[in-house]
């Protein structure tokens, strides 16, 4: 029987996830923003880095990845081609529409702009997910530093016109703040609020326990994420 294949979210520095990919002793990491917790982690369990996938070239998503390959010097790195300049360990360039596999798995390349000029989401049909990096937030979106209204919005249409059960692997755990603020705005006690404040009930009880509210899906984001819900930029 072939080895089962995982997607973990692991926290790191105050508010970040970088994401474990696995498939037997393989590993892929996705915007690892250090390298020592990540070591320590693989080599407990008995895993080999072989890729590194990048979304954006801030250093709280790149920060490790020099260690990384200190410790796996042929472990390949995925990142924007426009970003070959901001993230000087990518390995393979990619841009729109590139396809490759990693642990057996096709990835497709979707690029996301407006956090970020080049950011990119990696998309995996066969598994349905998807990392958006710091573009989609479960119940909000990122911060423009790069991009324009206009960008950021289709690119959120893009990620929330993917299959209803997708999964969204968001970079923040920023959800138990980006609800009250959608619940506000929306006001009163209709539909969409009342859908809001059964998500913030959720999402207050997954944190008390300690659990991650990534990653979220794209129905969900549908439902209740007003950045995505909104008609126009």
């Amino acid at each position: 029987m072939a080895p089962a294949f995982s997607i973990e979210a692991i926290p790191a520095l105050s508010d970040n996830y970088v994401f474990l990919l696995s498939r037997g002793d393989q590993a892929v990491l996705v915007d690892p923003p250090e390298a020592e917790p990540c070591i320590d982690l693989l080599e407990q369990r008995g895993l080999a880095l072989v890729a590194v996938l990048h979304t954006h070239h801030h250093h709280d998503h790149t920060g490790g990845t020099a260690g990384l390959l200190q410790r796996w010097p042929h472990c390949r790195v995925y990142g924007a081609a426009a970003d070959l300049g901001r993230i000087p360990w990518i390995t393979d360039p990619v841009v729109e529409a590139d396809r490759f596999v990693l642990l057996e798995q096709p990835i497709e390349v979707l690029e996301v702009p407006g956090h970020t000029r080049a950011h990119l989401a990696y998309y995996l049909p066969s598994s349905g997910d998807v990392f958006c990096g710091d573009t989609l937030f479960a119940g909000g979106c990122g911060r423009l530093f790069e991009g324009t209204p206009q960008q950021m919005w289709q690119a959120l249409q893009r990620l929330a016109g993917l299959p209803p059960q997708t999964r969204l692997w968001c970079a923040h755990e920023y959800t138990a703040a980006n609800l009250p603020w959608a619940w506000v705005q929306v006001g009163g006690d209709g539909p969409l609020a009342q859908a809001l404040q059964q998500r913030l009930e959720q999402v207050e009880a997954q944190r008390a326990r300690g659990e991650a509210t990534v990653p979220t899906t794209v129905a969900l984001e549908r439902a209740t994420n007003l950045f995505v819900r909104s008609p126009s930029a």
